[in-house]
């Protein structure tokens, strides 16, 4: 705990204490040379008498009516008015005292002495804030007072604008600087409050207007207050925000904002925007209530626990209290790292395991399973990464399709709950290896799901990019940004559907708690995004310019990529969840006898390290499985 801010915080306390006791030493001196001037004196004992009590009679005053507690930036007419009674009930108590033990009352004097006691005190405070925030603002001047567009003029926009007007005027903008906005104009969509003022400030154009007004104000920062906003329309207009070199902060949704003890203003929720934010929807948030009961007191077990998914994963797991989490990973680094996390978060009330182990190894995870006997497995583990997949084929293979086929089967003959995978998009028509063996994955998990005497629920998840993951494309660009390099994109036409990391994990806690076998969950992930266009946004975000600051490369596909993902098949439908956002694609129908003889001739193929074998296998297989050129050219032509 940083001890800095609560020590100067006792250090000017003791200042405006140790300020007030010469106050009011001051006005006991000062009240009795006015007085001789008028040849009204006191004796140089009650003199005394009444500068000693009236000082610690005033000052016990003060302290007890809370005239130090509360920050001298705050003060305001209440407070002077508390500091003026406390010095009066002070005094009183002094003069009291005084005339009881010497039967004898100055009323005169104790009147002159409080009086100037008081003007001195609430003097003292007024101008000493005063001058500190003047200085304070000059030691700030680059970050204070921004000059700030606000998109809206709705609600949200007055209770800004209210918030600030009252942070301007007893200085609490200081104690936040993400709160030192100036407001110097408004736009909305909605034409009938043109040239009207909110709060004082103008409107002064739509939505369309706001590069130009960004321009014609000079502003600084822009703050985007519709918290009401659709998907489609919030995109639209942060695409115009991001058009501008000026940061954008952002009112969360609705649903999002909290008003309470902690939170109860607007000013403290606005956040810097996020690349989810031009993704074209807000992120999805599950009702995951129902996941509690699933794996409450359940033993879970994850493979590759220690990766990007697999981690959150074992995060959102261990919330539900299992009985037994078992994280297991091939590379120690990750599950070290995630078994640490847990430990100190959770300490021994959390029954975790880690081990280290491949799922390539049959015998191994049979150990694993024979031991810990896994109610629930969610399987994470695979190679993830196309280029590198395209160049070392069999270790897709070995890793995913064998992988997988032994941990799924494992988990049938020990009578598993429920298996859950975890797919991707790159497995609807793939075009390089690292898909057709998550596909090749998925037919695994719907054969053994179609296996009558089977009593394991088997359920695949779908879905696409994952922000933040690892190998992902928005860590590079950020990386690249910072030091200064070119953002290196594929190709300009190159599109993808994003998901965050919270968003895939619950999509895969969700469908574990609802699936009864053999389904195939996909998420609705709203509009595809440009990869080009995300890239410009970021380097906006970073209020440079495109193209002109930093520079964008086009560095042509990569091996197996294609130009845009699909996340179903043209034999899969789509069927309706309680939940909109999550649909069911059909259950297709495996050819049981064929599978099993093409899934064996992959598997020796594999083992034996040949490629050219083994990608014929996997095209057996995978009929969908498809060349990228052959892909990209039918796909370029609808676009």
């Amino acid at each position: 705990m940083n001890k800095k801010p609560i020590q100067k915080i006792r250090y000017r306390k003791a200042i405006l204490a140790m300020t007030d006791i010469f106050i009011l030493i001051v006005a006991a001196l000062t009240a009795n040379f006015i007085l001789a001037l008028f040849n009204y004196r006191i004796s140089r004992e009650d003199e005394l008498m009444a500068l000693v009590l009236g000082t610690i009679c005033c000052f016990a005053s003060l302290v007890i009516s809370g005239a130090y507690s509360k920050p001298w930036k705050r003060l305001g007419f209440k407070d002077y008015l508390l500091c003026t009674i406390a010095v009066l009930i002070g005094d009183i108590i002094t003069y009291l005292f005084l005339y009881v033990t010497r039967e004898e009352l100055h009323l005169l004097y104790a009147a002159t002495y409080c009086l100037i006691s008081m003007i001195g005190i609430c003097a003292f405070r007024y101008i000493f804030k005063g001058i500190f925030i003047f200085i304070l603002s000059i030691g700030r001047n680059e970050s204070a007072h921004k000059r700030t567009l606000i998109i809206g003029g709705g609600r949200a926009c007055k209770m800004i604008l209210n918030e600030i007007k009252n942070a301007h005027k007893d200085g609490r903008m200081y104690d936040n600087p993400s709160a030192n906005f100036e407001p110097v104009c408004i736009v909305d969509d909605d034409t009938s409050k043109r040239n009207t003022l909110i709060e004082g400030v103008p409107v002064v154009g739509t939505c369309s207007q706001i590069h130009d007004i960004v321009d014609a104000y000079k502003i600084e920062q822009i703050i985007f207050a519709i918290p009401s906003c659709s998907d489609e329309e919030k995109q639209r207009i942060l695409d115009k925000c991001s058009s501008t070199t000026v940061p954008v902060k952002i009112i969360p949704f609705l649903g999002q904002l909290m008003f309470n003890a902690e939170e109860s203003t607007l000013i403290n929720q606005i956040r810097d925007i996020k690349i989810e934010d031009l993704l074209g929807r807000d992120p999805i948030k599950f009702d995951n209530a129902h996941v509690k009961t699933l794996v409450h007191n359940k033993v879970c077990l994850v493979t590759g626990g220690g990766g990007s998914i697999g981690s959150e994963l074992v995060r959102q797991i261990a919330k539900y209290s299992p009985e037994t989490l078992i994280i297991v990973d091939i590379y120690e680094n990750n599950a070290y790292e995630i078994q640490q996390e847990l430990k100190m978060e959770y300490g021994d009330s959390l029954n975790l395991v880690t081990l280290v182990a491949s799922v390539r190894d049959y015998f191994r995870i049979n150990q694993i399973f024979e031991r810990y006997k896994p109610q629930i497995v969610f399987h994470a583990a695979a190679h993830k990464h196309v280029p590198l997949m395209e160049h070392s084929p069999m270790e897709a293979i070995k890793n995913n399709v064998i992988g997988t086929f032994n941990i799924a089967t494992l988990a049938q003959f020990h009578e598993t709950e429920k298996f859950v995978m975890i797919s991707t998009d790159k497995a609807v028509n793939p075009t390089n290896t690292m898909g057709a063996s998550k596909r090749c994955c998925e037919m695994i998990v719907q054969y053994l799901s179609q296996q009558k005497n089977g009593k394991t629920e088997f359920v695949t998840t779908r879905f696409g990019n994952v922000l933040g993951s690892n190998g992902s494309v928005i860590p590079l660009f950020k990386k690249q940004i910072e030091q200064g390099k070119a953002v290196t994109v594929t190709h300009p036409d190159i599109i993808r559907y994003f998901m965050t990391i919270p968003e895939a994990v619950s999509l895969v806690l969700e469908a574990a708690a609802i699936a009864h076998g053999g389904e195939i969950f996909v998420l609705d992930m709203g509009q595809p995004v440009r990869i080009v266009t995300l890239a410009e946004n970021l380097i906006r975000m970073y209020g440079k310019v495109p193209y002109k600051d930093v520079k964008i490369e086009f560095t042509g596909l990569r091996p197996g990529e294609k130009i845009k993902e699909e996340l179903l098949m043209n034999e899969e439908g789509l069927k309706k969840t309680d939940n909109k956002l999550i649909f069911i694609g059909n259950q297709i129908e495996i050819d049981s006898e064929k599978f099993i003889l093409q899934l064996r001739h992959l598997k020796y193929a594999a083992q034996e390290n040949d490629e050219a074998a083994a990608i014929q296998a996997l095209h057996e297989i995978v009929p969908t499985f498809i060349t990228p050129e052959e892909f990209n050219t039918k796909a370029m032509a609808k676009l």
